[in-house]
C-alpha cells in the first residue's frame, strides 16, 4: 500500500493544492513503512492538475492531508484515493500515527475561495470526527 502526504520541508503542508512536493510512503502488510519517495508537485493548484492521475498510477491509495477543498477530495476519490483530512506535523510521525489507528478524518473541507486562491484555515492536529474505513 502507498500513502501520500502533501509536504513542505519535512512536515504536512496545510494546503494540498500548493504543496512543495508529496511524500509517498510504501507500507508493507505489517503496516510498517518500508520506503519513502518524493513526488514533485505540479505548478499551480493541485486539484486542477493531473496530480490525482499521477498518484493513482504510482499506486497511492490514501492521502493524509491538512485541509483541502471538496473538489480535490472528489477528484482524488475518483482516482481511488481516500482522503484523511485534519493532519499536521512531521510527515513520518503523521504516517506512523495513522498506521497505528490514531488518526481519523476530520471531515473538514476548505470552503472559502478568493481571487488569489483558497483562503483556508486547517483544523487542529489529527482531527477526530469520523472513523476512517478501508485501511
Amino acid at each position: 500500500m502507498k500513502i501520500a502526504l502533501p509536504s513542505k520541508g519535512k512536515a504536512i503542508d496545510d494546503h494540498f493544492g500548493h504543496c512543495e512536493y508529496f511524500t509517498v510512503f510504501t507500507v508493507n502488510d505489517q503496516r510498517q513503512i518500508v520506503s519513502e519517495d518524493v513526488l514533485k508537485s505540479p505548478e499551480g493548484c493541485g486539484c486542477k492538475s493531473n496530480i490525482a492521475d499521477v498518484l493513482e498510477q504510482s499506486g497511492v491509495k490514501f492521502m493524509l492531508a491538512g485541509n483541502m477543498g471538496q473538489g480535490a477530495v472528489n477528484v482524488l476519490a475518483a482516482h481511488g484515493i481516500q482522503v484523511i483530512r485534519g493532519c499536521s506535523g512531521e510527515t513520518t510521525a503523521v504516517a506512523e500515527a495513522w498506521l497505528a489507528g490514531k488518526l481519523n478524518d476530520s471531515g473538514d473541507v476548505c470552503r472559502q475561495h478568493n481571487k488569489e486562491g483558497h483562503d483556508c484555515h486547517p483544523p487542529a492536529v489529527g482531527g477526530a470526527s469520523q472513523a476512517v474505513r478501508g485501511r
